[in-house]
């Protein structure tokens, strides 16, 4: 399934990505924000399991914001997840 998820807080504006069947994030993709962290956390979840990402980046927080990409990618997969089991 493919999910767009638009970001609160963060310099980025919205996050798009694909889980598949297995549970796994592909096509990972982040609207604005810090082109060399947003497309580090890219190249780090692109194939791994969405639910153990959404725990590794859960409450990482920026500059005091109570929130980051990495955050907002946890909160994104998490509904995503949620979303599928309903």
């Amino acid at each position: 399934m493919h999910y767009i998820y638009n970001t609160k807080g963060t310099c980025s504006t919205a996050i798009e990505f694909d889980i598949d069947a297995t549970g796994r994030v592909h096509n990972l993709k982040f609207h604005g924000g810090c082109p060399g962290n947003t497309m580090g956390l890219t190249l780090m979840a692109e194939g791994r399991d969405a639910a153990q990402v959404a725990q590794l980046l859960r409450g990482t927080d920026c500059r005091g914001r109570g929130t980051s990409c990495p955050d907002q990618l946890a909160q994104a997969l998490s509904e995503a997840l949620a979303s599928t089991q309903s």
